[in-house]
């Protein structure tokens, strides 16, 4: 591997386009050479805009000696086809989440893995970067406030796009949290509840919105999320921990205060690339440095599994309004770390 890690994306929407421009802009030590998408006439505007060779087809980009790692930012339908070819050429992939939309398909993802005998796959639970998250962790982990008993989380979007539906509510929003909750708590979930208070004028036949999440840990940590991916003002996320001995509050976003017109304003975040650049450049940054030492240093492919079937059972608990168990198979020797 040279010494500047050449990366081929795969996907050029806008999370592809956010990550081509944070590694050639922001970061050091890498550099996005091709990219591939199936909206070829788009995939070849993005490469001309970059500077970088376009594939159209996906696997003969990953397959390329001229790319070392590789960035799935597809569908979410792709991710497998994507991210196994990675494996299979032997290179580091970053996938965004989630790894795979069902929980057998991650299982394959796994099974290539493993059969490789070699840690290739990240998935991109970025919030375990952000300074804030990790703020939170410290304090936790310092055992000064005493055991987790609860948490409150609230996941709003201002919007999201016509084809939203109610299931990506929580498979494609609250996994964010399905995933950061367990690493913050440092601990498996038991069961999984979720409910729908009253529906907001902005529903669709395919959305409905808001709704809540009820988790509980194995050792009985209650973790309430609401997710209201229409909510109009802006995006927000909240999280709070409550300990024995105290509570922690996840920073807001370093905001300035305006006075004006007898009012004072504090400005919120428009969307996610206004509220966790540090997060994902950190994350990319850490993810480079990894691959050119020839390892993975983040969420595994195992992390992804485990956060689809959690993802998957909330569903049903919410298709069916009761309480499900989240059964999770015993975590192969090769993602025990």
């Amino acid at each position: 591997m040279s010494d500047v890690l050449r990366v081929g994306v795969v996907g050029t929407g806008a999370i592809g386009r956010a990550h081509i421009d944070r590694i050639n802009n922001a970061l050091q030590g890498a550099k996005v050479v091709a990219c591939s998408d199936v909206n070829v006439e788009f995939g070849k505007s993005v490469a001309e805009k970059y500077g970088c060779k376009f594939y159209e087809d996906g696997e003969a980009m990953i397959a390329s000696d001229d790319v070392d790692a590789v960035v799935v930012t597809t569908i979410d339908e792709f991710h497998e086809k994507y991210v196994t070819a990675a494996v299979k050429a032997g290179k580091f992939v970053m996938c965004e989440k989630p790894l795979a939309p069902k929980a057998d398909a991650c299982k394959r993802i796994m099974e290539a893995e493993m059969a490789g005998g070699k840690h290739l796959v990240q998935v991109g639970f970025m919030r375990r970067y952000d300074p804030g998250y990790n703020q939170l962790k410290q304090l936790l982990d310092s055992g000064k406030y005493g055991e987790a008993l609860m948490v409150h989380c609230c996941h709003r979007n201002a919007t999201c796009p016509d084809y939203t539906t109610t299931a990506m509510s929580v498979e494609n929003t609250m996994i964010h949290e399905i995933d950061v909750m367990r690493w913050l708590l440092g601990e498996e979930y038991d069961e999984v509840e979720v409910v729908f208070p009253k529906a907001s004028r902005k529903s669709t036949e395919i959305l409905r919105d808001p709704q809540i999440m009820y988790l509980t840990t194995k050792s009985g940590v209650r973790i309430d999320v609401e997710a209201f991916v229409k909510c109009g003002y802006g995006y927000d996320i909240k999280c709070e921990v409550c300990c024995e001995d105290g509570t922690l509050n996840l920073p807001e976003p370093a905001n300035a205060m305006v006075r004006t017109d007898a009012a004072r304003v504090t400005p919120i975040c428009k969307d996610w690339s206004e509220r966790f650049p540090e997060a994902y450049n950190i994350e990319f940054q850490a993810w480079i440095n990894a691959c050119k030492e020839n390892r993975v240093d983040g969420p595994t492919a195992w992390d992804g599994y485990v956060g689809q079937v959690t993802a998957t059972t909330a569903s049903l608990a919410r298709d069916t309004q009761t309480k499900q168990k989240i059964v999770i198979e015993e975590c192969p020797d090769f993602y025990k770390k």
